[in-house]
């Protein structure tokens, strides 16, 4: 789906996400302020550079923690275990608080979680991991909506910008993260650098309360004149199921990258800072494959064959790491950033291609997003445990490049022509 392009919803009625006629003019106008957009772009910036440095810096935190493989996969699974269940929470604070507060005090708990996670000890770890997962779970889900609210008319500029800058900061992250540990500020300071977006985040939320009770205002009239609605019967819908489980497979990939690809291919001899700037490498082609795969997508009536196309990347990316030559990492690890790109371009852009209408979409979103990270959320941790149960990385490899197999089926699948329920 073109990220400007509106859904035909002629019978729906406007959701809590969703502004028409003059109320929609008139809190554009007064939205679409240049510190509201730095807020977004800032709050854009900090969605994954806490996450994703995690994964480079894991062999010096087990080292110092005495983690298990198994125990240090949970510091990757926690995030996600928070994405999949506050998914279908945020819409509830936001309705009830406001989206200014909501994130607000989102980006607050994000720099509690990243400083708690730096102070010494195991549980601080945890538990600073647990809370910054679920920061950035409400952020997931609000920023788009306020997107969708606050700049109508530019929704594919914002959309792209801020999808640029979230995985933008992720590849700095993947890459600084090692050196920065080198330095004084150790691995717990890189952890810990992350707070300065964080802190500038919210205080650029601060001053945009003073419009949040007039939003709040005009939202809860929308909502009073909705009147009745039939609800969507997504979690029964088959087509619903396919896209959830291709999204669950895709994003168990990226995570499972993210957390233990440095490892594995420093334990092939690459020097952990350049596994580290391979990290980087892969969020930059994932930037490229991200751009260009929806073009294509919403340009053709069936999506079979790029689906599975894009899940390929994954099959040859991970198959290579784990029986290719070792010389040729950065071409797998190219590979795998394509396939993460395409795959969670498509799986968003299912969101609209397989539903009638806006009230479908934003809840076939929901589905997928809550129950597509939870199952992401057992990839790193389980990926640690075959590791620690075999005695080394073959046994993993082999079974993520199975998986990559399966993502291909369920791509296809779920790349047929259809609609999660008829008109």
């Amino acid at each position: 789906m073109k990220s400007n392009e509106v859904l035909p919803d002629s019978k729906a009625q406007p959701g809590p996400f969703h502004s028409t006629g003059k109320t929609q003019a008139l809190t554009a106008t007064k939205a679409a302020t240049p510190l509201l957009f730095i807020a977004i772009m800032l709050t854009a910036a900090t969605l994954r550079s806490p996450l994703t440095g995690v994964g480079s810096l894991i062999t010096q935190i087990q080292a110092s923690t005495g983690l298990t493989h198994t125990t240090a996969g949970m510091l990757t699974t926690l995030p996600l275990i928070a994405f999949g269940l506050f998914a279908l929470v945020a819409p509830k604070l936001s309705s009830r608080f406001g989206m200014e507060l909501t994130l607000l005090a989102s980006t607050g708990l994000l720099i509690i979680g990243i400083l708690l996670r730096s102070i010494p000890g195991i549980p601080p770890l945890f538990l600073g991991t647990a809370l910054a997962g679920i920061a950035i779970a409400i952020c997931n889900v609000l920023v788009p909506g306020l997107i969708k609210r606050d700049f109508p008319r530019q929704i594919g500029m914002m959309t792209g910008l801020y999808s640029s800058f979230m995985n933008l900061w992720a590849a700095i992250a993947s890459g600084i993260s090692i050196p920065l540990s080198l330095t004084f500020l150790g691995w717990r300071g890189s952890l810990a650098i992350w707070v300065v977006l964080a802190l500038a985040a919210t205080l650029t939320w601060l001053p945009l309360l003073r419009r949040a009770n007039h939003a709040k205002e005009k939202e809860a009239g929308r909502v009073q004149n909705a009147g009745p609605r039939r609800p969507v019967q997504v979690w029964r819908s088959p087509v619903a199921w396919l896209v959830t489980i291709y999204m669950g497979f895709q994003s168990v990939m990226f995570y499972v990258g993210v957390s233990w690809l440095p490892e594995i291919l420093h334990e092939q001899g690459m020097d952990m800072a350049k596994a580290g700037w391979m990290l980087s490498l892969m969020q930059i082609l994932s930037m490229i494959g991200s751009f260009v795969m929806p073009l294509l997508a919403t340009r053709l009536q069936d999506q079979r064959w790029i689906t599975a196309a894009s899940s390929a990347f994954f099959l040859f990316g991970f198959g290579g790491v784990w029986v290719g030559p070792h010389n040729l990492a950065p071409l797998y690890i190219m590979l795998i950033g394509l396939g993460c790109g395409t795959t969670f371009s498509l799986v968003i852009t299912f969101f609209s291609l397989r539903s009638h209408t806006s009230e479908q979409a934003a809840a076939i979103s929901g589905m997928a997003q809550s129950i597509g990270y939870l199952l992401a959320g057992v990839g790193p941790t389980l990926f640690g445990f075959i590791h620690d149960a075999s005695g080394g990385w073959d046994v993993p490899l082999a079974t993520i490049t199975l998986m990559s197999i399966l993502t291909i089926i369920f791509g296809y699948a779920a790349g047929r022509k259809g609609y999660i329920s008829p008109k």
